[in-house]
Formats: structure tokens, sequence, C-alpha cells
């Protein structure tokens, strides 16, 4: 909880750089429209010099969140006014017209733990459109890279290992590529089950979001045993990292491994038991992706372990083992009695 709460705070306390001078507020034309603005610092989602939040734009949290290589990453969402965000009874969310979806990423020794980069994923009339930005050496404003780029970044593990990795900024097409569905671009994260604010917003989220009667039940936390089971965590940490892509209309589809939180047995068809389809090398020459009792010949083990391009899963958007997710799917796989599915 204190970790959540920490994540939170930082959505709202991003170090300015520099004066904090208010501006109008978004610019909801520029939002709207169909151009990539040069400089982040033109949508008016930031007060002028550096990467704090203007007034109007919620931070939010999620209660299992994608891993990117150990950064703090602090999100947001603006709306226009006037709008509301439709949940159905299955937690999926209809942002309107005109939302922008925010997301810092920084590293507490990398500049003064000023974020590195910030993505924005804009709602418009013809879908949304993913766009990155690279925050300059002043941290005063950030850059459209919108043919990706790649960025040193140094940092100190949890467990004390200080690790320097070269931090991949996506590019248009690699944002599209795991935010697909059905050839569409979505949000992945904030999804009803997932999606959590601080007290502070609870007026934002009750009154901007039009909550089914019967709320869906809150993912657990993965690093969180008092949220769920270890097998109920180790969904969350797959459903949340694997899933955008392990899904009948994701990217990874001909695979046949699937691996949502609600929708999804698990069976062979989650992988317990399940031989490789379209896996190439990344099997190891093992027979399983989940071996149940014996984590060591499991191929999503090995795949999640590696950084090696042709076998390294997820594919994109990592530098770096989690090896604390490692360790919870370890331990999951590790309690499967042989021969049954959990």
């Amino acid at each position: 909880m204190k970790r959540l709460a920490a994540a939170l705070a930082a959505a709202w306390l991003c170090a300015s750089g520099g004066a904090a001078v208010p501006l109008a507020g978004p610019d909801q034309t520029l939002i709207d429209g169909d151009t990539m603005p040069r400089k982040l610092s033109e949508f008016g989602l930031f007060r002028a010099g550096g990467a704090q939040l203007v007034d109007g734009v919620t931070p939010y949290g999620l209660h299992t969140p994608l891993f990117s290589d150990y950064a703090d990453k602090a999100r947001a969402i603006w709306m226009p006014a006037g709008t509301r965000a439709d949940v159905d009874g299955e937690g999926r969310i209809a942002f309107p017209v005109g939302t922008v979806l925010i997301k810092s990423f920084s590293w507490a020794g990398q500049n003064q733990g000023k974020p590195v980069e910030t993505r924005l994923l804009i709602h418009r009339k013809d879908g949304w459109a993913a766009l990155p930005y690279v925050w300059d050496a002043d941290g005063h404003d950030a850059t459209l890279a919108i043919g990706g780029r790649r960025v040193p970044v140094s940092f100190t593990g949890p467990d004390g290992t200080k690790q320097a990795i070269s931090y991949a900024v996506p590019n248009k097409n690699q944002c599209k590529e795991c935010h697909a569905e059905a050839g569409a671009i979505v949000p992945i994260g904030p999804k009803a089950r997932n999606l959590v604010f601080a007290p502070k917003w609870k007026a934002f989220e009750s009154g901007r979001f039009g909550w089914p009667a019967n709320r869906i039940a809150p993912l657990p936390r993965w690093d969180d045993p008092e949220s769920g089971s270890v097998a109920q965590r180790a969904r969350a940490y797959l459903d949340v990292n694997c899933a955008h892509c392990h899904n009948p209309k994701g990217s990874a589809s001909n695979s046949g491994l699937f691996l949502r939180w609600t929708d999804d047995p698990a069976g062979v068809n989650y992988g317990i038991g399940k031989r490789p389809t379209a896996a190439g090398r990344g099997s190891g020459g093992m027979a399983f992706a989940i071996k149940p009792g014996d984590p060591d010949h499991s191929f999503l083990i090995y795949r999640l372990e590696s950084l090696d391009p042709g076998i390294a899963m997820p594919e994109l958007g990592r530098g770096a083992v989690h090896k604390e997710g490692a360790k919870l799917l370890r331990e999951w796989i590790a309690q499967m009695p042989e021969g049954k599915n959990n």
C-alpha cells in the first residue's frame, strides 16, 4: 500500500525543473486535431518549464502495473469538460473522444528523478493515437520521438544491484503492436479492475466515470500477499504484462497462449501443459510453456528471464529482467500439482 501511495503521489508531484507557471489548461483543439506537435508543452498538459501537471489533469494509479525496466511511472488522465467515461458490466471503459492518457517514466538515480520519457495516448475521432516524447536534458520540455530512441539509463534495483541499460523509447509502430486489439490501438492499463485513484481524487472518479451498479472486483496487487493468493497474483501479473498481446485479438494470437485475467481458464491455452506453437527458439528446447511443479523446465519462465532479443518476453518494453515478477511466477508454478490445472 505504501508503494502504491508513493506512486500516486509522484504522479502529481513531478519535479518541475523550473518555475511552475500555470497554463490556462490543455489545448483541446490541438488534442482533437490530427497533428503531432514537436514539443510536449504545446498540449498544455504540464505547467511551463517542467513535468508538473496543470489543474484539471488527474493522476491515477494501477493495482498491478506493467513492468518497464524498474521505471517509476506517473500516470494521469485528461477528459474534456462535460464528458465522462462509461464502464460496462465487464469492466471495459469507453473513454470519450478528447481523452488523453499520460504516462511519464523516471528513475530515482537518473537526472535527479526527472522524467526521461512521457507517452501520450490520445483518443481522437478516428481512434487512439500514441505519441512518445523524450525529455530534453534540462528537463524543461520533451521532444517528439516518433521513430523511437535509445536512452542510457542507470538505476539501482530493489535488491540493491546497480544496473545500466539502454532504455528503448518505442517507435509509433511498436506502440501499435502492444496496444493493438483487432488491429486498432486501445489503452492497456486503465481497466476498471486495475484502475485506482487516491482519496483526494475520488470525486473525479465518481463524477466522471459511469460505473455499473455492481462494481467489478479489483485486480490483486502482484507484490502484495494480502491482496490475493500466489496463483491470483501470478495471474494478475500475466494479465497486465502479457495479455495485451496474448489474447485472441492481440498480436500474439497465433501462439494459442492466452493470459487474460477473467476470460481464459487456467488450462492448456493458458500455458499449463501447452506445447510450443509459435515460440521458435524461445522454447529453449522445453516441452511446455508451464510444466506444473517445475519452473526450471517451463519456457514461460525461460523467456521472462532472458534478455536475448529472439527469446525474451515481452518482446518490447524491457531491457532488464524483472527478477521479482519471475520469482512470483516460479513460486506459482512450483506449487502446481503435476497433472492438475491451477
